[in-house]
């Protein structure tokens, strides 16, 4: 029988030096997954961090049967799991493929159980693991808050990212979007595009740290699963589940900040009142309504807040969140089958979309729009939406990071273009100090 794991509670003195020291501690720890929350700031909040260490076992796999691979490892493991879902498990779900070239070469499912689980709240640390006495977590815990972090500069090669497409090819290809739109084949779709760097070491430890002061998102992870590694200042949740309440927070509605008050103001009431945001984000309203429909008890499914209007460092947000009671008896997996992808991240219809961006964009997504997060051994799990995120690939140098909007029939394929580059400024600017520069 598998022995449970023992939680132990201690004080923290200053949380935010521990987690320096931690990510400092474990750098050469082959998984490890920090789950950091900024202090939160779109309601439902949970943990300030979670933050995940070693591995006792894990499951990797491509599209293929994916879930019911999933299912088999959640029986097994009714205990912390930590991981994600790429987007191209699209594939498993619905008659769909996925041909474009794939640089980063993540595989399309990545989970684990870890060795040791950091809860940190509120200056509080619990320790979830299978140490045999307080006594033994104390010392693990004493040994992390006495490691002095290396604050050596390293020297950074050059290396340079080159957009997957130029921008007469977006253009092009947001107008195709649009003759689809025109015709009725679609409503709505979330269009993308990758920025790619090859032959780079990236340090991605200091990536994480920088894009993660630049941008403070509710949904930021760094993620370290062999060579996988995430570094992701994404503002989204995909989905929560807390005891029998379901929770999906998509966003659909971007604009710039300003440094003037007045004008960040009104910015903020601009992106509120513009009729194709709005649009956008009541779109993909109704496609999570009727996901969470499919999981849900029979009249529980509830728009909690629409055109939520959110502020972070870089950019202001419309975020919606819709609620629904979920059906007794129903797994994980159940639930995740019915939701994937996030509406966010596909259109409407969802299928028909999902095939038009197949065969438009230029890149297999890979992680990019998929999800990563937690579930817990009581089966509540949160999980966000992967976007500001940069993914790297450290056995084959690759580095990338992708950007998307929504295209509507009021969609203007310049702004759009505009509206991708406003997306990809934060994670510009971390690559650049690293000696990654884009033109």
């Amino acid at each position: 029988m598998r022995k449970s794991r023992i939680t132990y509670s201690f004080d923290l003195e200053d949380s935010v030096v521990f987690k320096k020291q931690i990510q400092d501690f474990y750098k050469n720890e082959k998984y490890f997954m920090m789950l950091e929350s900024n202090h939160g700031g779109t309601g439902h909040d949970t943990y300030d961090n979670l933050i995940a260490v070693g591995c006792i076992d894990h499951l990797s796999t491509n599209y293929e049967g994916a879930f019911d691979q999933l299912e088999k490892f959640k029986n097994e493991y009714k205990d912390w799991t930590f991981g994600y879902l790429g987007y191209d498990l699209k594939n498993d779900l619905e008659e769909l493929e996925s041909n474009n070239p794939d640089g980063v070469q993540f595989p399309d499912m990545y989970f684990f159980i870890p060795e040791v689980v950091f809860e940190i709240s509120n200056n509080q640390i619990l320790i979830h693991s299978y140490h045999a006495s307080e006594q033994s977590a104390l010392r693990l815990l004493e040994k992390i808050l006495r490691h002095q972090v290396n604050l050596d500069k390293t020297v950074y090669e050059p290396a340079h990212i080159t957009a997957r497409d130029s921008k007469e090819s977006y253009l092009y290809k947001a107008q195709t979007f649009l003759d689809h739109i025109h015709r009725g084949d679609i409503y709505e779709a979330n269009f993308c595009t990758e920025f790619y760097a090859t032959d780079v070491a990236l340090d991605s430890i200091k990536a994480f740290q920088d894009l993660n002061e630049i941008s403070e998102p509710p949904f930021a992870v760094y993620a370290r699963m062999n060579a996988y590694q995430v570094m992701s200042a994404s503002p989204e949740r995909y989905l929560k589940r807390t005891g029998n309440q379901l929770i999906s927070q998509p966003i659909k509605g971007t604009a710039k900040r300003s440094t003037d008050l007045i004008k960040d103001e009104t910015l903020k009431k601009v992106l509120f009142n513009d009729p194709k945001e709005r649009s956008e984000n009541v779109m993909i309203v109704d496609l999570v309504r009727n996901d969470l429909s499919k999981v849900a008890t029979r009249g529980t499914v509830q728009v909690q807040e629409l055109y939520g209007i959110y502020s972070f460092k870089q950019v202001h947000q419309m975020i919606s969140t819709i609620t629904a009671t979920v059906q007794p008896d129903l797994s994980f997996t159940d639930i995740i089958k019915a939701t994937f992808p996030m509406g966010s991240m596909t259109g409407a219809p969802k299928i028909s979309a999902m095939h038009i961006i197949e065969k438009n964009e230029s890149f297999k997504r890979g992680l990019y729009s998929g999800a990563i997060g937690y579930v817990k051994p009581d089966g509540d799990f949160d999980f966000n939406v992967v976007i500001r995120t940069l993914l790297y690939n450290a056995n084959n140098r690759y580095a990338s990071f992708s950007v998307g909007s929504a295209i509507t029939a009021a969609a203007q394929p310049e702004k759009e273009y505009e509206e991708c580059l406003l997306k990809a400024h934060a994670m510009i600017q971390v690559l650049a100090q690293q000696g990654i520069t884009f033109d």
